[in-house]
């Protein structure tokens, strides 16, 4: 079988693919990957570079004679190009939903709350004193950590730790243990829960069903567990908006059963998914018939009623865990 002028071809457009998807990726977000999880740049960078090599090599076939391939080299070629076409295509749809101008300017540490970058995290920690209250929260697929500051940060400014994941390439299914090594290293925490918005939400719940032992709560935010944990011994707050077109109003219901009876369930009238985070429209959500203001100014209030909860939360003795 001979190295075809067609296979050349869907080489180059793969090549051209593996470099253009990339660099549209960061260069139409801004600043925004470097402030994401690692991973994200490294499969960028990978891609770019595999994109660089593809085309390089076939510019070199396309020169020298064609060479007959043997079936089995032939389907192998054909499968390396599926694989390539997979990154280009991740390089593409993991492009991140950036945070806005405002998100990224309450990033800015005062009198009340330091903010810090750290390796997997954002932390905003209350300046008045050692927080022993807290909260590790997993953001949307997708959704630039940074945009999560205007639900969040007010938690820290009345005294609550709030850690806010960077998630491996922007999805928090990825590493289900993530919220453990953000408790491992802040030890100071008496009463802990974990939280997050939408697919992070779901993340958060696995882990809570998994490890009820560290933790006093579970903070959701336009999202549900997606098994069945009605039986764990947590503080649970559900926050919806009644016009989200993605965790829908029915499927916030269908999750109720899930849940733990004395769940918290709070509805926030003409507010839609992306509303949890400063982050723009997001395809498939709902119209709005609330101000972006108004609507995170009750789900603050609800999230810091859950907060305010665990002060009275009793964790089981580190020898009974």
């Amino acid at each position: 079988m001979s190295t075809s002028w067609q296979f050349l071809v869907l080489r180059a457009v793969v090549g051209l693919a593996l470099v253009v998807a990339p660099v549209w990726t960061w260069a139409s977000t801004g600043d925004t990957v470097p402030h994401q999880h690692w991973t994200l740049a490294a499969l960028l960078i990978v891609s770019l570079l595999a994109g660089v090599l593809l085309l390089a090599t076939t510019v070199r076939a396309w020169r020298r004679p064609r060479e007959t391939r043997g079936m089995l080299r032939a389907v192998g070629a054909v499968a390396g190009l599926l694989v390539l076409v997979a990154l280009a295509g991740a390089s593409d749809w993991l492009r991140p939903f950036p945070a806005t101008d405002a998100a990224r300017a309450a990033l800015v540490s005062d009198d009340a709350v330091t903010v810090q970058e750290e390796n997997d995290w954002y932390t905003f920690t209350p300046q008045d004193g050692p927080a022993t209250i807290g909260l590790v929260y997993s953001p949307g697929t997708r959704v630039d950590v940074r945009a999560t500051t205007a639900v969040l940060r007010p938690l820290a400014e009345v005294g609550y730790l709030v850690v806010v994941l960077e998630e491996p390439l922007g999805i928090a299914l990825t590493d289900l243990n993530q919220s453990g090594g953000a408790i491992d290293t802040f030890d100071s925490i008496e009463h802990g829960a974990v939280g997050g918005h939408s697919l992070g939400g779901v993340a958060a719940a696995r882990f809570a069903e998994q490890h009820p032992e560290l933790l006093d709560g579970l903070l959701l935010h336009a999202s549900y567990p997606l098994d069945d944990m009605s039986d764990a011994a947590l503080a649970v707050t559900s926050i919806s908006g009644s016009e989200d077109g993605l965790s829908t109003p029915a499927k916030i219901a269908a999750s109720r059963a899930d849940l733990p009876l004395d769940t918290e369930y709070v509805e926030v009238a003409g507010a839609v998914h992306a509303f949890f985070a400063d982050y723009g429209a997001q395809p498939g959500d709902g119209s709005p018939t609330v101000s972006r203001s108004e609507a995170q100014r009750q789900i603050v209030a609800a999230s810091l009623e859950l907060m305010d909860r665990l002060s009275g939360a009793s964790r089981p003795e580190a020898s009974e865990r």
